[in-house]
């Protein structure tokens, strides 16, 4: 007789982007491991290796060759960290999903204070460097304006979007699509659908390898994906509500050009053919339906989705 193996569930999955870290992978695998066998929950650890360039993809291939627990993905190029990051959800089959930076900056043994949040009830927790360990000027001061700006416009007010560790509840990811820089959003876009969001101040250290793969060029990308984000948790079930307002008001701007004209013609006797105030009646017009019939497409379009 054959006995069946009953396998157990996977309860914890740690996801991790990895770029160019050959000097740090190995120390945050033994940290890892030492932190995730002291939670006596089934564990894996997924790597996400973005296209590095250096001996990362070797590292891993021998790491993972020792470690059943150890599953890695390879991208042919750099596609970023959301990218990363989307492939480590997919495949993670743990209950609950923890992120995580490769860089040690944030220490794994923090993923037990993670845990222990979410077992209040929270669907996800994210971590706050309180006390961060970079520069000012060109990391601390940014990052400070974006996490206001974000916590205003989305409503989900966080003092650090921007800290890659945090737990997740797998079943509260399954609709969420990343992709541009909208992985620091995900809070936000979870908390739009019902996620009860908690924030808790975690570790940090300063680099100890390497040099940051981020930098202030990306403040105009995740200021455009902010946008989209506002867009998306206010009205993608109802465009027309922002398309059909720029266009009224445009179209309200029309006929307030054509009351003054007519009313130049009436008092002053102007030529209303060569009066700019036409031309500008003209323009808001065909800018007005323009808008309109965006907000009408986005509507046909939300209903063939549902």
């Amino acid at each position: 007789m054959f006995k069946k193996t009953v396998q157990t569930p996977i309860e914890l999955s740690i996801v991790i982007p990895v770029y160019n870290e050959e000097e740090s992978i190995r120390l945050l695998y033994a940290e890892l491991k030492d932190s995730l066998d002291k939670l006596d929950k089934n564990y894996e650890i997924i790597l996400i290796n973005d296209g590095s360039k250096d001996g990362t993809a070797e590292i891993l291939k021998e790491l993972s060759a020792q470690d059943k627990q150890l599953k890695t993905i390879n991208f042919t190029r750099n596609f970023g960290q959301t990218a990363a990051m989307s492939a480590g959800f997919h495949y993670a089959q743990g209950d609950i999903i923890v992120t995580l930076d490769a860089d040690l900056q944030n220490p794994p043994q923090d993923i037990g204070l993670l845990l222990d949040e979410m077992a209040k009830g929270y669907d996800v927790v994210s971590g706050w460097r309180k006390k961060r360990n970079d520069p000012f000027l060109s990391r601390r001061l940014p990052s400070m304006i974006a996490n206001s700006l974000i916590s205003k416009i989305t409503g989900v007010k966080l003092h650090d979007y921007g800290c890659t560790l945090k737990a997740y509840k797998k079943d509260i990811l399954k609709d969420i699509h990343l992709y541009g820089e909208m992985h620091r959003f995900i809070p936000a876009l979870t908390s739009w659908m019902g996620a009860r969001v908690a924030e808790i101040p975690v570790s940090h250290s300063a680099r100890k390898f390497g040099t940051s793969k981020y930098g202030l060029n990306r403040t105009f990308r995740v200021i455009l994906d902010l946008i989209n984000v506002k867009f998306l948790i206010t009205y993608s079930t109802r465009p027309i509500q922002f398309f059909g307002k720029i266009g009224l008001l445009s179209l309200a701007g029309a006929a307030l050009s054509l009351a003054g004209l007519v009313g130049y013609k009436l008092l002053y006797g102007t030529d209303m053919t060569g009066n700019p105030l036409l031309y500008l009646a003209i323009l808001l017009i065909l800018i007005g339906v323009q808008f309109i019939t965006l907000g009408l497409l986005g509507e046909i379009n939300i209903r063939i989705y549902h």
